[in-house]
């Protein structure tokens, strides 16, 4: 099947990095915040993704990319590849319980295509056993957010000293077996059982363009990207490394 023409835009003087599975832009943000520009890739459409997006399936598309050469217009590849697979949720509680369907492992064909590129990149996962190398681990806490939401991060092609993890202040708030408790922390998943507002989570996330509760329980914080892509313009391209977008 012929593959749709990548996305193409002006002269640019800033990296420009692609961002696979990119969902709403979590990630994206902070990557642009950095000094990257970017363009997305989700087999869903995403209006309220804040950069150009090419509607379809990831892997096909970076494929696609590779075989024509047009790979060559990135510096930089991100990658977050659906987690159910291996995230703790899904092989814990879920299975446990019967519930849930039977999920592909999308990490390994990822990390081959990434591979192929020659680029540098970043493939991300939630704690969980996803076959991922967490060269980092971030936590909101890291960044004084309203969340804790842990995330591991391989690197690919290129190496950054990680961040000391910083204590929890207290609890994530909301019911655990029928009982509430408080906390500074909002539960950045699911709905209900005293989870945050729409409003509480854009706050906690630092993601005020969406309102749409799917695309902040999945996404990233741009704090964490932020400061990962200002890591990979200090080692890749020291002269860009904290250019704001």
């Amino acid at each position: 099947m012929t593959q749709p023409l990548p996305i193409r835009r002006a002269t640019d003087p800033r990296p420009r990095l692609l961002d696979l599975f990119s969902c709403a832009g979590g990630a994206a943000t902070g990557y642009a915040r950095a000094g990257f520009a970017v363009d997305g890739c989700d087999i869903v459409p995403r209006p309220n993704y804040p950069f150009p997006q090419h509607h379809g399936d990831a892997l096909a598309y970076l494929a696609a990319l590779i075989a024509s050469g047009e790979i060559a217009r990135y510096a930089f590849v991100h990658a977050s590849p659906p987690c159910q697979h291996g995230c703790a949720l899904t092989v814990g509680t879920n299975a446990s319980q019967g519930w849930g369907g039977s999920h592909v492992d999308l990490v390994a064909p990822t990390r081959a295509l990434l591979d192929a590129t020659g680029l540098p990149y970043v493939i991300e996962q939630p704690n969980g056993r996803a076959k991922l190398r967490k060269d980092l681990t971030l936590c909101g806490e890291m960044f004084g957010l309203g969340v804790i939401r842990h995330r591991n991060f391989e690197l690919g092609g290129w190496s950054t000293e990680p961040p000391a993890h910083r204590p929890h202040r207290g609890r994530v708030r909301g019911y655990r077996h029928g009982r509430f408790y408080d906390g500074p922390y909002v539960a950045a998943y699911g709905n209900g059982g005293g989870k945050p507002s729409i409003p509480e989570l854009q706050a906690a996330m630092g993601m005020g363009w969406t309102d749409v509760r799917e695309e902040l329980t999945e996404a990233i914080p741009p704090a964490y990207t932020q400061w990962i892509g200002t890591a990979a313009l200090a080692v890749l391209a020291p002269d860009r490394a904290g250019v704001a977008a």
